[in-house]
């Protein structure tokens, strides 16, 4: 494992990625063509499956403690609510959505990046690449002047404007919404709701969206139609506000105001050969939901610990085809999420209006409803019904391909290693033995006593079987196991 492997890009999927890697040991360098990070607030939601994510990979203290917890998202119309989602129904142990600007995100990322020995080479970016047989040949453009880097593989989570998915070739497919949008960062005062509830508020002239940044900042968003996308003043801004908010609201102090439209693009492949790609380079959409850091960080989780495995020389290289096959599904569903929620947010037509808001209050009574929406946002009901790594014969609640919650931090060890539920017998303690570089090695309780589980680094069940069935669990584990067993 001498030639290490190039992270293309340092915002958060980026890092996260170099993180992964590196606190399992695999050589990585991770560079970026700007002299400092972000110093703009960008994405703000950290959801719950973000932060197990983080909390498996050892970090999560940091985030809990520095960000903003909300506890519900209000729909009003004017200042008439509709609807409120509660996050405290999600089951996890992070009951909340973490607010958090990307700036801080990025720090408290690189931070921790430091502690494992790796840091980000900055002013430095890649200008053309090879892919070889066993390695990528890479051209690196410093201040000082050129390198020639012989790396293991590469991975561009260099953004939407991805160099690296330009230079494979790769479609990136799908349109721009014919909608435009203002936004801004500011203070305010005189908002009727908590400070720690994200709000959408309606009226007969569009939409206006509040979200919490601390306690007495805002990020405010709001739609213009097809108006041309524009940098905004704080007086516009406030126009806003009073048309369509609760009444009363003042916005001063403004730190960031931009205007922008909505990509909805995604990539087929998010491999080809020794060359991956993960978060924006892969996939952009509305930002309604705040899904788009959080599905770039997790392609970095579900990635990192299949190539880690491989490089190990642990697991066989096939292990890696499963990368593009999940995420592109879970990109897929988001996407199409996301289109349909912005699509109803921003409905213009007034009999429509006043359709979608019975619709919505009638919908949020229903509290069955208001639980799958808020897991359904939270990221806990992600998984992999197509992964090729599922096997099993149990289906159901934890059937192969879905996460299993279960109170195991899977970042002890410089090695990612499956885990395996199950009551104890002689056959399991002979399986923990007989595939002991791979599994953790403590059986743990499985969440029916007539089964067993084998899950995954990052938490997902691989295999589901009855209980005693253990020549599936074998034969799974030989089929990705470069080491012959007896």
């Amino acid at each position: 494992m001498s030639k290490p492997v190039l992270v293309i890009g340092a915002g958060p999927v980026g890092l996260t990625m170099a993180i992964e890697l590196a606190r399992y040991g695999v050589p990585v360098r991770i560079i970026d063509k700007l002299p400092t990070r972000t110093t703009q607030s960008r994405a703000l939601a950290i959801w719950p499956r973000t932060l197990e994510l983080l909390q498996a990979a050892g970090c999560v203290e940091a985030f809990v403690a520095h960000g903003l917890h909300t506890k519900a998202l209000g729909i009003y119309w004017r200042n008439k609510i509709l609807g409120c989602l509660s996050f405290r129904t999600i089951p996890s142990e992070f009951d909340y959505l973490l607010m958090l600007p990307q700036s801080e995100t990025e720090r408290l990322l690189e931070e921790y990046l430091k502690t494992l020995g790796c840091t980000v080479e900055r002013e430095t970016e890649i200008t053309d690449f090879l892919d070889k047989a066993e390695s990528v040949l890479c051209t690196l453009k410093h201040k000082e002047g050129s390198e020639q880097l012989e790396a293991a593989w590469l991975i561009g989570c260099d953004g939407a404007h991805s160099f690296v998915r330009n230079r494979l070739g790769i479609v990136f497919e799908g349109d721009t919404i014919p909608i435009n949008f203002l936004l801004a960062d500011v203070r305010i005062t005189g908002l009727s709701i908590s400070s720690d509830e994200p709000a959408i508020f309606w009226s007969s002239d569009g939409a206006v969206m509040v979200f919490p940044i601390s306690h007495d900042r805002y990020r405010i968003i709001a739609d213009i139609g097809s108006n041309p996308a524009h940098m905004p003043n704080l007086e516009e801004m406030q126009t806003i506000i009073n048309q369509r908010g609760s009444g009363g609201i003042a916005l001063s102090d403004p730190i960031w105001l931009s205007g922008f439209n909505i990509n909805e693009r995604k990539v087929q492949e998010y491999r080809k050969n020794r060359v991956f790609l993960a978060g924006d380079a892969a996939h952009v959409h509305s930002p309604a939901g705040g899904q788009g850091m959080n599905i770039g960080m997790q392609d970095a989780f579900n990635l990192a610990w299949k190539l880690a495995l491989v490089e190990q020389g642990k697991t066989k290289p096939f292990l890696l085809d499963s990368y593009s096959i999940e995420r592109n599904g879970v990109a897929q569903q988001i996407l199409s999420v996301s289109r349909w929620m912005t699509k109803v947010v921003l409905i213009r037509n007034h009999q429509l209006q006043r359709m979608r808001n019975v619709i919505v209050k009638l919908v949020f009574s229903i509290p069955i409803i208001r639980r799958a929406l808020a897991n359904r946002l939270s990221g806990i009901r992600i998984n992999y019904p197509d992964s090729p790594l599922n096997a099993g014969s149990i289906h159901g609640l934890y059937s192969p391909g879905k996460r299993l919650p279960i109170k195991h931090h899977f970042h002890q060890g410089d090695t990612p290693r499956f885990l395996l539920a199950a009551k104890y017998s002689v056959k399991a303690r002979n399986m923990l033995l007989r595939y002991a570089s791979l599994l953790e090695p403590e059986l743990y309780a499985p969440p029916y006593a007539n089964g067993i589980w084998l899950i995954r680094p990052d938490g997902y069940v691989a295999v589901a079987a009855q209980g005693g069935d253990w020549t599936i669990i074998d034969t799974f584990l030989s089929s990705i196991s470069v080491k012959k067993h007896q």
